[in-house]
């Protein structure tokens, strides 16, 4: 890898007067600086990069150190898994302008991506998922996106902003998108006609109300994406207060700590950013604690993905043939981490969920199997 000094600021939050005298077993006392001279990158499963860019939301905005004070709470956590080793590389310098801050964090996850490395990305604005995508389409690979976002960015303006970006990333030329899920959005904040472009590009979006009804029906959503991006304004503003322009209705606390478990699981993930966070209207820094613990949940999720068997290796997964609508089928779930996947006509597997093996059973055809029979034709 290049050496990427150059695109952080000088000082790291491990060596700024907020950080504390960590106990060994405190992520503060196991967390190495990824821009030290002497670190060895191969040495990481995940390099955390703070970028405090919110030019991408208001133009007139100043540089954040909002990773900062989620650093604060995080380091204080403690340590479980000890299979899993994290690296912090800092905060990306400010550029004169917003493109040049977004092109040194697209090169920061571009060699991080390069190394096999999972990126966790601490925003600023929620634009900055363009660059996660743009990792892809650099490197001319597929990808599986998948947002959580009480909003549908796909405002159509001359700039890419925080309202729009996601037209260039499911529209754009070259296009290097496979598939895109969009998490929990709130349907009287969505234009109807947004709803009607994803579906027309075969796209799923699940509303706020079907994914806390069944919030194990994402999982198999998550296990299929290669990057995630978590806006903060899908949580409920009573469980972060700093989501001033958020919702009283939204995801809690416990829902988004799921999902990010859920992201870390995933096998093919390969960045996940958290935006929209902004510490000056955190009160008492509960958002700043919410994050964390959702950090602490991915690294979770991390370590069961390198538990799981391959789907050759029959003799670790239950099997159960089933029969619905005329259609002879077999669903997998895993002895080791109870997933499930459920096998297509064209003999290929996709992950699904137990309510998909259910509903299966009870001879219907699980709404899972009718979308990704849709991607097929």
């Amino acid at each position: 890898m290049q050496d990427l000094r150059s695109f952080f600021e000088t000082v790291h939050f491990i060596e700024s007067p907020d950080a504390g005298n960590y106990h060994p077993l405190q992520w503060g006392g196991n967390i190495v600086c990824a821009t030290s001279k002497s670190f060895d990158w191969e040495e990481a499963d995940i390099i955390i990069v703070g970028c405090g860019e919110w030019r991408g939301a208001d133009p007139k905005a100043g540089y954040s150190n909002s990773p900062d004070q989620i650093r604060a709470e995080l380091y204080k956590m403690y340590h479980w898994h000890t299979g899993i080793k994290i690296a912090d590389a800092g905060n990306i310098r400010q550029g004169a302008t917003l493109g040049d801050t977004r092109a040194a964090l697209q090169e920061v996850l571009h060699e991080i991506h390069s190394a096999g490395k999972i990126a966790l990305v601490l925003g600023g604005s929620h634009d900055l998922t363009l660059q996660q995508y743009e990792v892809f389409k650099r490197a001319e690979e597929m990808a599986v996106a998948s947002v959580a976002d009480m909003l549908i960015d796909l405002d159509e303006v001359d700039e890419i902003n925080s309202g729009s970006f996601l037209m260039d990333m499911l529209t754009g030329t070259p296009n290097f998108m496979s598939h895109y899920s969009h998490i929990a959005f709130q349907s009287y904040y969505a234009h109807p006609r947004m709803l009607e472009t994803l579906d027309k590009l075969r796209f799923d979006f699940y509303r706020l109300g079907k994914v806390k009804e069944q919030i194990e029906d994402m999982e198999p959503v998550l296990r299929t994406s290669n990057l995630f991006s978590f806006d903060m304004s899908v949580v409920r503003y009573s469980d972060a207060p700093a989501n001033v322009n958020g919702s009283p209705n939204g995801l809690n606390g416990e829902e988004a700590c799921q999902l990010t478990r859920y992201a870390g699981m995933s096998g093919v993930l390969t960045s996940m950013g958290i935006y929209g966070y902004d510490h000056t209207y955190d009160v008492n820094g509960m958002t700043a604690k919410l994050i964390s613990q959702m950090i602490w949940y991915f690294v979770d999720g991390c370590l069961v993905r390198k538990t799981e068997a391959k789907l050759t290796e029959r003799d670790e997964f239950n099997v159960f043939n089933i029969t619905f609508t005329d259609n002879d089928t077999v669903f997998l779930k895993s002895k080791r981490t109870n997933r499930w996947w459920m096998k297509l006509p064209d003999q290929s597997f996709v992950p699904c969920s137990y309510n998909d093996y259910l509903v299966a059973s009870n001879d219907q055809i699980p709404e899972r199997w009718l979308r990704e029979q849709e991607r097929l034709l």
